[in-house]
């Protein structure tokens, strides 16, 4: 299920991408038209098969790290949440821990995908120059062989800062929806489900926009030459350069990709929750 949603989810978020670190687009649609004249449908789907090949990885870590982190705040087992819910500091605690773990799992997966998205040459056309990097594998390896093994984890920061907090607002978004309209001491509905997974999504995103952004540009940064000195001189020359509408560049097409993306993966984890208890 996971990987389903990244399929849908994956050309809105190269767009996202784009916009967030090239400057030569004026809007989504600009975007989608170039990519699509330049480089064909293919285009959307840059650098795709990494972070289907980890979905599965991070998505348990942090399913798996959220659950077992509220199982040592509460000692009350999955089975018996329903009938005794967690308070929200310790839903929004357990959120913030997955999303710390996740971010460290995912900085080289996340590294990679950007880089291939942000290439704008066509796929593999007779006599047009190569692109800089040929798949995934030949990326990681020019990663490593010019930036060393710190290079795979440029951004890391970023990612770690956007992810904490963000994880622990999804979290909380998608159990105080699900409270509000379940039954005292029932199983949410798979429409309750949806709605509130899709919601938590979009709530997610918005606060992590300004921080994806500033991730983004340090994880394009070193290509050619070092530009920022780190991630607060990533935001004040961002900022300075191009207002403070930078932060929230993306947001639009990040909350439409959320909404089906995370209705999708919780409800296989609730499926999956019942399936175990």
């Amino acid at each position: 299920t996971g990987a389903l949603g990244l399929v849908l989810g994956h050309p809105f978020d190269t767009v996202k991408v784009r916009l967030q670190t090239q400057t030569t687009y004026r809007g989504i649609v600009d975007c989608m038209v170039k990519i699509y004249r330049h480089e064909s449908l293919l285009g959307f789907f840059k650098g795709m098969s990494f972070p289907i090949a980890s979905i599965a990885v991070v998505n348990s870590v942090l399913f798996g790290v959220y659950s077992n982190t509220l199982l040592v705040l509460t000692a009350t087992a999955h089975q018996e949440r329903r009938a005794q819910p967690p308070s929200y500091t310790h839903i929004f605690l357990a959120g913030c821990t997955g999303g710390f773990l996740q971010a460290y799992c995912l900085a080289p997966f996340d590294l990679i995908k950007v880089r291939l998205q942000n290439q704008t040459e066509p796929m593999a056309q007779p006599g047009s120059p190569p692109p800089q990097y040929r798949g995934p594998v030949h990326c990681a390896a020019s990663i490593f062989r010019e930036e060393g093994y710190r290079g795979l984890f440029r951004g890391a920061w970023a990612l770690m800062l956007r992810d904490t907090p963000t994880m622990g607002v999804y979290f909380l978004t998608y159990e105080g929806l699900c409270r509000q309209y379940t039954p005292e001491g029932q199983n949410p509905s798979s429409a309750t489900v949806l709605v509130a997974g899709g919601f938590a999504g979009i709530a997610s995103w918005v606060a992590a926009t300004p921080l994806d952004v500033i991730k983004s540009r340090m994880q394009m940064d070193g290509l050619r030459r070092r530009v920022y000195q780190g991630v607060l001189d990533c935001m004040v020359s961002s900022v300075r350069q191009e207002g403070l509408g930078v932060f929230f560049r993306g947001v639009t097409i990040n909350s439409a990709r959320a909404f089906p993306v995370n209705a999708v993966t919780f409800l296989s984890y609730e499926y999956l929750l019942r399936l175990w208890g």
